[in-house]
């Protein structure tokens, strides 16, 4: 859209100066931020099925608009149609993680939660190489819309004919299939599994009390705080200092996505294995993977900010490392909430999302108070040396307060037993009360 050389120069190109590009780059995370706690508000109120559809489809037309109003909205449409992809977006990952926990058998939770998390690799992977080709194309760039169009309108017709709330609501699998699920779920009670699901009250009090929680919460933000610095800061420094421009080379551009994409699924495997042979507990493998996806990316970018001018490859191996190892995290600590509370998992992850998506935000703020001059060294290790302690600390909280217990208030009459003994509590005081008198 901006450089019409390394795209069909037969269609519109625009020159917008670099404060408008970040404008335009930014504004996504400005509306996706917003609606992550109301994510999982809304996959309780509707389901998971409605919501995601809603989610999906909203953003696929948000991308159609582009090519037909940016010619005479300028960028100041592009980034409002941004913003409103972003909104719809933000409901996803609540809903990805409720959903998951609805469907998963408990013994399976690991192996298919990080399977579905894979996507997100293998389409950042796809639309990095697939989107230079299509630009160059007779579609030109506008091709990257309607495709991105397309695939979104063909998902939502396959998930709307396909998808089902809980197993008990689908009419594509076996009751036989439906009762293993329900019955892994509910190992502890007796339950019928084509019960309709009951609408359970969220404990508040009890999730914003409870350690396990926050230890996810503050892993979550120290992994988006540090992704982001390897995401978006590690280029900047490459190009400012060691003189390569990674962004405009898009085999550069996609390695550390294709990287992180094979690494999920060696975590995978091998999380797997472990499982199985009893080595480790569930426990025992988030709490190893995540020191693996923190600590030694915390290293590696310490690493980075010392690399030499003629060390270039060496650079790009440390930063295609760094980014593959991370991939860690998902299983590390992206699905706690599904062993937290399988009946909150999306609320916990609206909230903990909510808190992690402002961290991409804050994290150039803090970079461009630091970072005066971009070929200065010096400078850039400091940005490098914040993040890895973020990783480090974050890492190291988790392994102290975090768990993969069930919570007590993950009970759907968690909230009623509590009352009851409030009242218990409130006729003792007025019977001793009588007594005295």
């Amino acid at each position: 859209m901006t450089n019409a050389e390394t795209t069909n120069p037969d269609f519109p190109e625009y020159d917008w100066n670099e404060m408008e590009k970040s404008y335009i780059l930014s504004s996504f995370f400005w509306g996706y931020f917003v609606t992550q706690f109301p994510g999982g508000y809304l996959c309780r109120r509707f389901g998971a099925k409605l919501t995601m559809f809603v989610s999906t489809l909203g953003s696929a037309l948000g991308a159609l608009l582009i090519p037909f109003t940016v010619d005479w909205g300028g960028w100041q449409v592009y980034c409002g149609i941004r913003v409103v992809q972003g909104l719809f977006q933000g409901l996803l990952f609540p809903c990805i993680h409720s959903h998951l926990a609805a469907w998963c058998p408990v013994s399976e939770r690991n192996r298919l939660g990080a399977l579905a998390n894979t996507g997100i690799e293998c389409g950042t992977v796809l639309a990095m190489f697939l989107s230079g080709i299509i630009a160059a194309s007779s579609m030109g760039w506008p091709g990257i819309s309607y495709i991105s169009c397309g695939v979104g309108v063909v998902w939502c017709i396959l998930w709307i004919v396909f998808a089902a709330n809980s197993p008990s609501e689908s009419k594509l699998i076996s009751e036989a299939e439906c009762n293993y699920i329900e019955s892994s779920k509910n190992a502890l009670k007796e339950v019928d599994a084509r019960d309709t699901p009951k609408k359970i009250p969220v404990p508040w009090e009890a999730i914003m009390s409870s350690w396990p929680f926050w230890a996810l919460l503050v892993a979550r933000s120290a992994q988006s705080w540090g992704f982001s610095t390897l995401q978006a800061e590690i280029p900047s420094y490459m190009n400012g200092v060691l003189g390569m421009d990674m962004k405009s080379n898009a085999l550069f551009s996609a390695l550390p996505y294709f990287a992180m994409w094979c690494m999920s699924y060696i975590y995978l495997i091998l999380s797997d294995v472990l499982l199985q042979k009893e080595i480790l507990s569930l426990n025992g493998i988030r709490k190893t993977f995540n020191s693996l996806a923190f600590w030694v990316p915390a290293v590696g970018l310490i690493a980075v900010g010392f690399v030499g001018e003629s060390q270039q490859t060496l650079a790009i191996v440390l930063m295609t490392a760094n980014v593959g190892i991370n991939a860690g995290s998902t299983i590390g600590s992206a699905l706690n909430t599904i062993d937290l509370s399988p009946n909150h998992a999306g609320i916990l992850m609206g909230i903990v999302n909510t808190s992690a998506n402002i961290i991409p935000i804050l994290t150039p703020l803090l970079v461009g108070l630091i970072v005066k001059n971009e070929e200065d060294r010096t400078e850039w290790q400091i940005v490098f040396a914040i993040s890895a302690i973020v990783f480090g600390l974050g890492n190291l909280f988790y392994i102290v307060f975090g768990s993969t217990k069930l919570q007590p208030w993950d009970d759907e009459n968690f909230l009623l037993s509590k009352d009851i003994q409030n009242e218990d509590c409130v006729d003792n005081k007025s019977t001793e009360t009588k007594e005295k008198y």
